[in-house]
């Protein structure tokens, strides 16, 4: 398994030190020893052991401070407490703040040895748990047969392998956080993890603290050196969320980062070396940002390597019966209340509407479809009255018959679907006439004779 695990010993009884010292080496672990809290804290900082034994009496700082502490750095490391006053409330206490275990004094070595094993049993189903999830997060996807979903899918794959800087662009809800998660599993880098930074959420004046850690003290509240998001990313990816909405201050360190990979935290003055990929996501038009100043341009060169733009839901309606099938297969396992089906009708319905909020406002809509019909069927009548109200034309099936004649009803539906493909090819007449199968200058006739002017082209927000 490599190195054998650290078991790192905290108590100020010299005596119990060495003799569990003395026990723990014969059982084959590497042992590290502290006589305070204060000591304990350091030793982690400089090698984070496996897991840790520690009294609850201690000079100083006491063990449920010490065990706070280390909790918030390390959530993951087992820590056993040692209490030689049988207080049950200490114990209560200890496990509410994530402790494994309780040990009593005088301690019994046997019941020592059994709970460290339990407690780096513990952590290796937690790392198991962890790398399981990653690879089942590898089978991430992006739904759909649509010829821009599939152009997305082959850009990806060009640009994964590499070690290129992506820039991600599109709508809110269109998924470019799955687009970096799926760029991230199939580069070289995928064994190391994926940081994510959301630099709408941070407010200005902690994202140098987040993106690049800080030195112990660097600022009021600073008790402890924290690593920042680049230290935490290195070997891996970290992912910017938002950057239209990173400061210029911060933009220009982001610079520095991508052009040296080097950096230094908050209050420290050691340079500290990195090797990070970065992908970046926003929904700003970023042209605009550099115009108006908000936005450094050379920033923009670097992070714009790869540009992959994400395509609106409202230009791949097709896509709609897929993604309807992953939500409800997904929700079915979620939520417990057995597979609904939407009915073929409502699938339609859904194709009418032009989906503002993107793949996140559907999910969001059959989720509530799902929770909110009783019967295992969803039909049209399900479907909320404001939906319906938004829809092109009104849904009852048969509207075509309210047109008195047939030459009416013909155009009444020729001219919807010639509007609904020249909508899904982004108005490109040529590519509509190849796919719907007529000749280029009887499209243009066509679109002459019904009233179909390119102005009709949606204006993009």
């Amino acid at each position: 398994m490599g190195m054998k695990p650290k078991i790192l010993v905290v108590d100020d009884e010299v005596s119990i030190l060495q003799s569990l010292k003395g026990v723990l080496n014969d059982e084959g672990y590497r042992v590290g020893l502290a006589r305070s809290g204060e000591e304990a804290l350091d030793e982690v900082r400089k090698e984070v052991p496996d897991l840790v034994l520690l009294d609850v009496w201690l000079p100083g700082i006491d063990g449920l401070g010490v065990l706070g502490e280390l909790r918030a750095q390390h959530p993951n490391l087992p820590i056993i407490i040692i209490s030689g006053h049988g207080s049950i409330e200490t114990a209560v206490k200890a496990t509410r703040l994530g402790a494994v275990d309780f040990v009593e004094k005088p301690l019994s070595l046997e019941r020592i040895l059994v709970s460290i094993q339990n407690g780096l049993e513990l952590t290796r189903l937690q790392e198991d748990n962890r790398i399981w999830r990653q690879k089942a997060s590898s089978k991430i996807h992006i739904s759909g047969k649509s010829p821009v979903v599939q152009a997305l899918r082959e850009q990806i794959q060009l640009a994964a392998p590499t070690s290129a800087t992506v820039l991600i662009t599109g709508e809110n809800g269109t998924g470019k956080e799955l687009v970096a998660r799926m760029i991230h599993n199939l580069s070289r880098r995928s064994h190391r993890p994926m940081i994510e930074v959301n630099c709408a959420a941070i407010p200005e004046e902690l994202i140098e603290s987040e993106l690049f850690g800080h030195e112990k003290g660097a600022f009021t509240g600073a008790h402890e050196r924290r690593k920042g998001r680049f230290d935490l990313a290195n070997g891996g990816t970290l992912f910017l969320d938002e950057i239209g909405d990173m400061s210029l201050k911060t933009q220009a360190k982001v610079l520095r980062i991508l052009q040296e990979q080097v950096f230094e935290r908050v209050g420290g003055a050691r340079p500290i070396q990195v090797d990070v990929r970065i992908v970046s996501a926003t929904n700003k038009d970023l042209h605009k940002a550099i115009e108006t100043g908000q936005f450094r341009q050379d920033l923009y060169y670097r992070l714009n390597v790869i540009p992959i733009d994400v395509p609106p839901l409202r230009d791949r309606l097709q896509d709609i019966p897929l993604l309807v099938e992953d939500f409800v297969a997904e929700m079915a396992l979620q939520t417990g209340m057995g597979r609904k089906e939407l009915d073929r009708q409502v699938i339609e319905l859904l194709q009418q509407y032009h989906w503002p909020g993107n793949v996140r406002e559907l999910r969001n809509f059959v989720e509530r479809l799902i929770i909110m019909t009783p019967g295992q069927s969803i039909r049209p009548e399900n479907l909320p009255k404001d939906f319906l109200a938004q829809l092109r034309d009104p849904p009852t099936g048969n509207d075509l018959f309210r047109h008195p004649t047939l030459r009416e009803a013909r155009n009444a539906f020729e001219r919807e679907y010639l509007m609904r493909k020249l909508e899904e090819n982004q108005w490109n007449v040529s590519l509509t006439a190849s796919q719907i199968g007529v000749e280029r200058s009887h499209l243009h006739r066509k679109m002459k004779a019904l009233a179909i002017s390119e102005s009709e082209e949606p204006t993009t927000e």
